[in-house]
């Protein structure tokens, strides 16, 4: 038996240093950190029979000072290396490795392999790579044998999660709909079921902005459409109850202009527009304000990750007034994008949403998704720019029937295999 002590400034370099001087059949006995770096002992040869000693016993080929030579020995250190923790007993004439940690010091010890860099060893990344593939090759062949089945055994209830994955809704969502729907020998049957239990899923306001009145600010990103829909807000609300009983409110002192928009919808309909910077100057405006039956605030349109969100939320909380927060959302957005803005925003408490640019998506999936999954109130439907013309009260059947005429009209269909990626994992799970 051969032992060597190697020293190197980190434990990636001494086990590189033991790849390169010992076999692949090298066991490391023990490693330790020092001032200068990493010490390893290291044995080729090693029988774990003739090996016995203390947990004092030193080699003293291992004790020679750092950089002493050694015994040079050909050969490739690989990933096989092994880490032994038997105590270890030297013959008579070889000297003794220091025996590993007892298990009443276990607490203190480290296996030296804990400290190697494998991430690096490019052996290891192809192996890493090579078994991803394989787990997706094989993911991927269960999914479509689970969809397979799936067709074979419930038919209606496979077609009904074709037609609801063309709509854009997410799988999980799909899935549920489509167990609730049940297995018809009608297909058409199970489908408009389906559409009724998504249409059932999405709480409405019933246009309780206008009806109730009071004080209304609207949140959100930027360029959903907050400026637009307030003025057919305040539109609406004129023509009802007259224009002396509405005004409107600014807080948005970022945007260079932000004010002008605002002040000429206000001059059109014949409403007063107020200022507001701080939560100050928007206690003192909707003091000011209090004979109106209807004040909509308009907000400034931040992203949702933007820091200054805090600031909003303060204001409004802090007015001294009871404020309804209502978060406007764009139908062109994202479901991802969506998702985030609505947990963003609800830390403000958001009492509804509103639905713009609905004429300009090309699916309602992701939306109608985002509004069932955090069950938040659909308020009103904007579908276009005309004020007031084209903001609607939400009706729950005819935003699903809106979503099932974009489909038609885009002629999506989801193939089978992109079909078996998304529901292929949820069948062979047992929850199709």
């Amino acid at each position: 038996m051969k032992i060597k002590r190697f020293f190197a400034q980190d434990m990636r370099h001494a086990i590189r240093k033991v790849r390169e001087e010992l076999g692949a059949d090298a066991v490391i006995l023990s490693n330790r950190k020092l001032d200068q770096g990493i010490e390893i002992i290291a044995a080729i040869d090693y029988d774990e029979s003739l090996v016995g000693g203390g947990a004092d016993a030193v080699p003293e080929a291992a004790a020679a000072q750092p950089g002493a030579p050694a015994p040079e020995t050909a050969g490739t250190y690989d990933a096989r290396a092994r880490y032994s923790e038997a105590p270890a007993q030297a013959p008579a004439d070889a000297p003794a490795p220091p025996a590993p940690a007892t298990a009443g010091s276990r607490s203190q010890a480290r296996n030296p392999l804990a400290d190697i860099e494998w991430d690096h060893d490019p052996a290891i990344i192809e192996m890493r790579r090579e078994i991803q593939e394989m787990r997706g090759l094989l993911e991927n062949q269960l999914a479509h044998l689970a969809w397979g089945e799936l067709n074979r055994r419930r038919p209606a209830e496979a077609g009904i999660l074709r037609r609801l994955s063309a709509l854009g809704l997410p799988s999980a969502l799909c899935t549920e709909l489509a167990q609730a729907a049940g297995e018809t020998a009608d297909p058409e049957q199970g489908w408009r079921r389906a559409l009724a239990l998504l249409a059932q899923r999405l709480p409405v306001t019933d246009d309780d902005i206008l009806s109730q009145g009071g004080i209304v600010a609207l949140v959100g990103s930027t360029g959903v459409g907050k400026t637009t829909t307030v003025a057919k807000l305040a539109a609406r609300y004129a023509l009802r109850h007259g224009p002396r009983s509405v005004a409107l409110v600014t807080t948005d002192s970022y945007r260079i202009g932000a004010h002008e928009q605002l002040f000429t919808y206000g001059r059109i309909l014949g409403v007063p527009v107020q200022v507001a910077g701080d939560h100050n100057e928007l206690h003192n405006a909707l003091q000011s304000l209090r004979d109106k039956r209807l004040v909509l605030i308009d907000t400034a349109g931040m992203s949702q990750r933007d820091l200054r969100l805090s600031e909003q939320f303060t204001t409004l909380r802090e007015a001294g007034l009871p404020i309804r927060s209502y978060l406007v959302m764009s139908a062109t957005t994202q479901a991802g994008v969506l998702e985030e803005a609505v947990r963003a925003f609800n830390q403000g408490r958001l009492d509804g949403c509103i639905l713009t640019k609905v004429d300009e998506a090309a699916a309602l999936g992701g939306a109608i998704s985002i509004i069932a999954g955090h069950q938040l109130p659909l308020a009103y439907v904007g579908d276009g720019q005309r004020v007031p013309e084209d903001l609607h009260p939400a009706r729950a059947q005819n935003l699903v029937n809106r979503a099932l005429s974009l489909q038609q009209q885009a002629g999506q269909e989801t193939h089978d295999d992109t079909l078996a990626e998304r529901f292929g994992a949820i069948a062979a799970s047992g929850r199709v």
